[in-house]
């Protein structure tokens, strides 16, 4: 996958403007006596760095830009200031904010950079024509730079203006972020050490099922667990209370489990459950379920004990491992058991390890076992297109012959 991939080793940098896309879209949190926000989780700032340090001791001149949350136009609560801020105490070095994303005043301070110095865009959402891969918007970015960088691998899926559009108008390349997350992710489908074990969880399999699909095809071993696993049971008679399962993924989990029956991999389905009563959503106690039968009024929340200890084991004697959606609702201590388990089994194998996914990735984290994961992806939608098969825009675009500068 990596094979044709041009990379910052093919692009001229030394005293060049570099327009590097990366993906800073950070939580803010504001403070109680409304003084300005600031970052509240900085693993996509620091997953920026290694790509952002090379250039600067290559002497680019960079210019960087990036998106934060979903503003309709402008919108000064999502302004990249907080971000530029957290990013210079990162690097101790100044982080200019520019007043804009294009126009006169940016060009004049693209132009004034020195080597190794910083100027980041403001929100380049605030443009309408982003989100639209308006060709004038990639124009007036490729302006600002003489060769650009994608290295927001978390937006690669997008065809946008920033993501895709600009990299037909300059000599372009992946980052180092962008490379290694090809590189793993490709490793897992394309050559991955068996057996090869897969974990979904999460919510919806209308979200997944391509990923399931793929997977059907792929791996040894496929364990559904968290919401997901209710339509997979319902579909196949099991009665499922107050259980998270929306009409519209019963017809893929139907779909999945025919195709199971002639598959080579091996469908695993949660044999025990923990449930919560319906009734009291904000503090549910947590009741034991030992098969997956659940009664009217009760709602599954987390796989049981058998089950995680079978999916442990699973990944105990797997080769290469992706998880992709918690086992339940791990954000409530009483229900992140099974979530837990598989984290604890996926840290301890010494077997490739691969975490995709924001939720996946967060809890990870908050179990400290981050550092025991061969690779935590920073995609999610991303992570699912890749791996279902599909070609990512923001990643085709620097396949092949670059754009002459």
């Amino acid at each position: 996958m990596t094979n044709q991939l041009r990379t910052i080793d093919d692009l001229e940098i030394v005293g060049r403007r570099v327009l590097v896309r990366a993906d800073l879209n950070v939580p803010l949190q504001r403070s109680e006596a409304h003084g300005p926000p600031r970052v509240a989780d900085d693993t996509r700032i620091r997953a920026a760095l290694e790509t952002v340090q090379e250039l600067r001791l290559r002497q680019a001149r960079l210019v960087l830009v990036s998106h934060l949350g979903r503003p309709k136009g402008f919108d000064p609560a999502l302004s990249m200031r907080p971000v530029a801020d957290h990013l210079a105490a990162l690097l101790d070095a100044p982080v200019t904010l520019a007043p804009a994303v294009i126009g006169p005043r940016v060009f004049e301070l693209t132009e004034r950079l020195t080597p190794g110095e910083m100027l980041m865009l403001e929100n380049v959402r605030f443009e309408p024509g982003e989100t639209k891969n308006d060709p004038a918007l990639a124009a007036a970015l490729a302006e600002l730079a003489d060769v650009y960088v994608n290295d927001a691998f978390g937006t690669a899926h997008r065809a946008h203006a920033s993501t895709e559009g600009v990299a037909h108008l300059l000599p372009s390349a992946a980052g180092r972020l962008m490379e290694r997350e090809l590189r793993e992710l490709g490793a897992v489908v394309e050559r991955p050490e068996r057996p090869l074990v897969a974990i979904l969880g999460g919510a919806k399999v209308s979200d997944k099922i391509g990923v399931v699909e793929r997977f059907l095809d792929l791996a040894d071993v496929l364990c559904i667990g968290g919401a997901m696993a209710f339509p997979f049971l319902a579909a196949q008679g099991h009665s499922i209370g107050d259980s998270l399962c929306p009409e519209g993924d019963l017809e893929p989990a139907h779909r999945a489990l025919e195709k199971s029956a002639t598959s080579r991999c091996r469908l695993e389905l949660p044999e025990d459950l923990v449930l919560a009563d319906g009734s009291n959503s904000l503090n549910p106690t947590p009741r034991a379920l030992p098969g997956v039968d659940v009664p009217d009024g009760w709602a599954g929340l987390d796989i049981g004990p058998r089950t995680a200890e079978r999916y442990a084991a699973e990944i105990a004697a797997a080769g290469t491992v992706f998880w992709n959606g918690p086992m339940g609702r791990f954000e409530l201590e009483r229900f992140a058991t099974g979530t837990r388990a598989v984290a604890n089994a996926m840290a301890a194998t010494l077997s490739t390890t691969v975490v995709g996914g924001g939720e996946t990735v967060e809890a990870v984290r908050s179990f400290q076992l981050d550092g025991c994961i061969t690779h935590l992806s920073t995609g999610g939608g991303a992570t699912l297109e890749l791996l279902e098969g599909r070609e990512l825009p923001g990643v085709q675009v620097l396949m092949g012959s670059p754009v002459t500068a």
